[in-house]
């Protein structure tokens, strides 16, 4: 224990310093149809509905939209977009998007984000139009924000670790306060880029400074910025996430680990 506190002090002193995923849903979307009337006298007649119905529908990247067919007349589904054309299966798939009378089915996945306009090809001229929503996904994890800055390790292997400040712009700096595969020395690498603040995680290009001198002869003119690789963050909560790496020097080859958030800026509480 005493060991184990002595390397998260030593660490500290280097630095100086569960969202879940939203499940897909299924929409249905009624094509057509037929009401009846009371004609008088005794009689009724019917007369096909020509509309979509909902009309206008707003769903979540990932969801699926299953359009029935309810008669009435002939009628398929045709994106605007030709994107996609269906009624007995969609052409894309093998099947045969023209328009039909039978009591057809079709699921069809909305995976991007966007407006999906769609009509009927017998019955656009009639307002058998359509419109489909898409709004994105919502992130599966914590966004970057400025909380994510402080100081970042791997309680399994304290003695190393990060350290990452979120700047403005949405840039961010993550430093690794480790040591070179061949044990000989200390390595610390720089990565910076930007972020999405929309996204839990982000992909930067690590650097690995070398050919500077112990001070008074450091000279920053002597620091040759070796080209490491990349590493990525990814973040599941506040205080939790991954980091792997890719690297193009020998002996450091690729990997990932959990980290844990050991220490934050003072004001800088994620949730606030």
């Amino acid at each position: 224990m005493r060991s184990q506190w002595f390397k998260s002090i030593a660490f500290i002193g280097v630095l100086l310093a569960g969202t879940q995923a939203c499940a897909a849903k299924d929409w249905t979307v009624n094509v057509g149809g037929s009401q009846e009337y009371d004609g008088g006298y005794g009689g009724s007649y019917t007369t096909p509905i020509l509309s979509f119905s909902p009309a206008n529908l707003t769903i979540t990247a990932g969801d699926t939209v299953t359009f029935r067919n309810l008669g009435g007349a002939s009628h398929n589904v045709h994106a605007d977009d030709n994107s996609f054309r269906c009624a007995q299966g969609c052409d894309d798939a093998g099947g045969n998007g023209s328009i039909s009378g039978t009591n057809w089915s079709f699921t069809r996945t909305f995976s991007t984000a966007g407006t999906v306009k769609y009509h009927c090809d017998e019955h656009v001229s009639m307002g058998m139009v359509g419109t489909i929503t898409v709004n994105a996904a919502p992130v599966t994890g914590t966004p970057i924000s400025q909380t994510t800055s402080g100081s970042w390790y791997n309680p399994a292997q304290s003695g190393h670790g990060f350290l990452l400040q979120v700047a403005p712009g949405n840039v961010i700096l993550a430093y690794w306060f480790v040591y070179t595969p061949d044990v000989t020395a200390q390595s610390w690498l720089l990565a910076v880029g930007n972020y999405d603040p929309a996204s839990n995680t982000v992909t930067l290009e690590a650097y690995q400074p070398t050919g500077a001198k112990f001070p008074p002869n450091f000279n920053a003119t002597d620091i040759t910025q070796n080209d490491w690789g990349s590493l990525t963050f990814t973040f599941s909560d506040c205080t939790n996430g991954t980091v792997s790496w890719v690297s193009k020097l020998p002996g450091y080859g690729s990997g990932s680990m959990p980290i844990t958030k050991l220490a934050e800026v003072d004001s800088l509480h994620c949730g606030i």
